[in-house]
């Protein structure tokens, strides 16, 4: 919780800096663009974000959510509430969102957004607390941790990032190293720190680099050196369509399967599926154990006795349902391009080199 000392220290570190800097602003810019930028100022200011509060009810800044350059939402109050736009006051924009460039520089906003969201996990978990609606934040916290495994368990055990089929190499996935193999190390299946390796892999997340392609091989049989090479290509080269190479996609990875890869981490049909099944199953299992009560002129929402097993039940079989129907539509797709009429001869493999 957000004590009063530090609503009061961020306070004044912003009432400082903007009053400093509005003495600057008035000495090198524009009137317009002055009067752009104490608009930006006023729409961040504790007054104007009357929405945010602490769990114990009370209003607090966040320097986490709400002072993004990025967020739409400043934009449109901008133009809601002080009638700038871009087209029609192009100067006064200009001088409003220097005032929330400002601002996200000086507090991390659109960093700690990115740490925020940087593994697919953390999106799945934002996604299912939106689609969950509001009788899901009032649960505690035990309650959402049961639910949340119910649907974040099979969706994390599909995104390829470990096998838990392979135990015995710490649960390396099919085709990728391992991350602490001995250097020089002709077989990099192998790792020379378990306990840093286990880490990395079950708690961050982390897939590994793929192997070479005669080793790749021997985990997955039927890898060609085509499809190996033009995984490498996106796996290395692809900068995605953000130019960044935060998101990209590929139709086929070591696997034959279609891929995304957000922020580096891989996505597929089968945590797709065991994501949207778990979800729907989630929604499905509030919706039948959810009571309506009504005190005085209040009508109250809460989950019925028991409700929480059962509507993680659902959530699980509809994860397990959707994580097995991506699977199933994964093998297809490899199937099928995988077929020996689709692949290449070697001349063409050849002549494509």
């Amino acid at each position: 919780m957000v004590t009063p000392a530090q609503r009061q220290q961020a306070q004044s570190f912003l009432g400082n800096v903007y009053q400093n800097l509005m003495t600057s602003v008035g000495n090198i810019f524009p009137e317009r663009f002055k009067k752009g930028f104490q608009a930006g100022v006023e729409l961040m200011s504790p007054e104007a974000q009357r929405e945010l509060v602490d769990e114990g009810g009370e209003r607090i800044l966040s320097s986490i959510s709400n002072y993004s350059t990025f967020a739409p939402r400043f934009k449109k109050e901008l133009a809601e509430t002080k009638g700038i736009t871009f087209r029609e006051t192009p100067q006064e924009f200009l001088g409003a969102y220097s005032a929330r460039l400002l601002t996200d520089i000086g507090t991390d906003s659109t960093r700690h957004l990115y740490w925020r969201y940087n593994h697919p996990m953390a999106i799945a978990d934002a996604v299912v607390e939106k689609v969950a609606g509001p009788v899901y934040k009032q649960l505690n916290p035990t309650q959402k941790a049961t639910i949340g495994l119910a649907v974040g368990a099979p969706t994390a055990a599909s995104l390829g990032v470990f096998d838990l089929t392979n135990p015995g190499e710490l649960f390396r996935p099919k085709g990728f190293a391992q991350t602490y193999s001995e250097l020089g190390e002709e077989d990099r299946r192998k790792t020379s720190q378990p306990g840093l390796e286990l880490f990395e892999r079950m708690f961050l997340g982390r897939q590994g680099r793929p192997l070479k392609y005669e080793t790749a091989k021997q985990d997955i049989p039927d890898l060609t050196p085509e499809r190996y090479d033009q995984y490498m290509k996106g796996f290395y080269q692809d900068k995605g369509i953000t130019g960044l190479g935060l998101i990209k996609f590929t139709p086929e990875n070591l696997q034959g399967e279609p891929e995304a890869r957000i922020v580096g981490f891989p996505i597929g049909l089968q945590s797709v599926g065991a994501l949207t099944g778990g979800t729907l199953g989630l929604q499905q299992g509030l919706k039948s154990q959810t009571i309506i009560k009504q005190r005085g002129n209040q009508t109250l929402t809460e989950i019925a006795p028991g409700g929480t097993r059962k509507t993680a039940a659902l959530t699980l079989a509809g994860s397990l349902a959707g994580a097995l129907l991506g699977n199933l539509t994964n093998k297809a797709i490899a199937s099928v391009q995988n077929n020996p009429e689709k692949l290449p001869s070697t001349m063409e493999y050849q002549q494509n080199m």
